[in-house]
């Protein structure tokens, strides 16, 4: 395999980024950019907040691993993974036999700050948003550093994340292309 067309898989918590500096990585690249939630909704003509509350969070990521065994391109493609996709058993396994993991972190505060707006995050849809996000930080954060290249995003341009996050591909695309001939 050519090292300049094994796929990139953006990891990390809701709201490092990961859709962001993917749809600029992809524009670097010329790989089509698809983003795990957004694939999800649009096969599932529903929102993640109605999969959820229809079908429940089993049902979502048996999703996601569908998505990610069968759901897009093999190759040229950079995905940017839901926050919770990653830490699911076999996943992180599974992203690698496919191409070069990258993730996106940023710091606590920065999360709070970036994801108090949003709406489209079921796992967010609590009583106490901040206590949600602090606990599931928490249990997701050793999972995510031992995921790949980990990318810090806190109070960074996006042209220096997406020069990053491409040298770290670059790298390991080398490396996944030797073990993947």
């Amino acid at each position: 395999m050519n090292p300049a067309d094994v796929n990139l898989y953006l990891v990390g918590f809701m709201g490092t980024g990961k859709t962001t500096v993917g749809r600029a990585v992809a524009q670097r690249t010329g790989f089509h950019a698809l983003d795990s939630d957004h694939e999800i909704e649009r096969q599932q003509r529903k929102t993640i907040p109605e999969i959820f509350a229809q079908d429940g969070e089993p049902a979502f990521r048996a999703m996601e691993r569908e998505f990610i065994e069968h759901g897009h391109p093999a190759q040229r493609t950079l995905v940017a993974c839901g926050g919770g996709l990653v830490v699911q058993p076999g996943m992180l396994e599974l992203l690698k036999s496919k191409g070069v993991v990258v993730c996106l972190h940023a710091s606590l505060d920065t999360i709070l700050a970036r994801t108090a707006r949003q709406r489209n995050r079921p796992l967010l849809e609590v009583e106490n948003p901040e206590e949600r996000v602090r606990t599931l930080y928490a249990a997701r954060e050793p999972i995510y550093k031992q995921s790949g290249t980990v990318i810090l995003t806190d109070g960074r341009p996006l042209s220096d994340i997406a020069a990053h996050v491409l040298r770290a591909w670059r790298r390991d695309a080398a490396d996944f292309a030797r073990a993947h001939p």
